[in-house]
């Protein structure tokens, strides 16, 4: 046999100090790094939140400014209502004193035009009122006045108010209506039995107003040139109260 020969291994080589230095320098380093890219991270971040709170600084800014402008122009739009109102108050107060003065020219011409007039047109349709007058008072037992009459016509059998208007309106032979009922009650306790007529006059009647009236039951009195006169349809019959 012949003879086996090893040939020497190499020893292993240990971690020197200086390895072990480097290694940890090097750890260090990363260590380093990393935590400057956490700072930039951190510095980004914060950049962008204040970005945003400036932003929002600005927005909160344009919000109040426009705040403020809408309560300035809403103070403008109260102040010109407020102008506004007073000025509808001065033409109505105005308008109202207009009325008022036209309501008394026209109950003039009641007085003057319709009452001379209006016992004979009412005896051409049968009635022979031997009493008329206007404004006439209705008062109970304590002088408080239940309604007022602007030309009142009445005889033995009838009596007859009539309401005097310069535009008559549906509303006016509506406030007639429950005039000839304070009247039917203020005759009955009386004991006034004679029948009660009604009629409704103006100088301007429309053609649906005039139509109501009639349907109602009452006589409808228009001006006609220096003198009135009485719509009374063929077919059409009084309303007795």
């Amino acid at each position: 046999m012949g003879d086996i020969t090893s040939s020497p291994r190499e020893p292993v080589r240990g971690l020197t100090f200086e390895d072990v230095w480097a290694m940890f320098q090097e750890t260090d380093r990363k260590f380093q790094e990393t935590d400057r890219k956490f700072q930039e991270t951190d510095r980004r971040i914060e950049e962008i939140f204040a970005n945003r709170d400036r932003e929002m600084e600005k927005t909160n800014q344009r919000i109040e400014e426009t705040d403020r402008r809408i309560e300035k122009i809403f103070a403008n739009r109260d102040r010109e209502l407020e102008k506004t109102e007073r000025l509808i108050q001065k033409l109505t107060e105005k308008t109202d004193k207009q009325l008022g003065e036209l309501g008394n020219r026209f109950g003039e011409l009641a007085e003057h035009l319709i009452t001379p007039n209006i016992t004979e047109k009412f005896r051409a349709l049968g009635y022979t009122f031997t009493k008329a007058g206007p404004d006439v008072k209705f008062t109970d037992a304590q002088g408080k006045t239940l309604t007022e009459v602007d030309v009142w016509l009445e005889n033995g059998e009838f009596a007859l108010a009539v309401e005097v208007k310069s535009y008559l309106r549906v509303q006016d032979v509506k406030d007639h209506i429950k005039r000839m009922e304070i009247l039917r009650k203020y005759a009955d306790e009386r004991r006034d039995t004679r029948k009660l007529l009604g009629a409704v006059a103006g100088a301007i009647v429309k053609t649906p107003v005039r139509n109501y009236a009639l349907e109602q039951g009452f006589y409808v009195i228009e001006q006609s040139g220096d003198t009135v006169k009485i719509e009374a349809p063929q077919g059409f019959t009084p309303r007795i109260w």
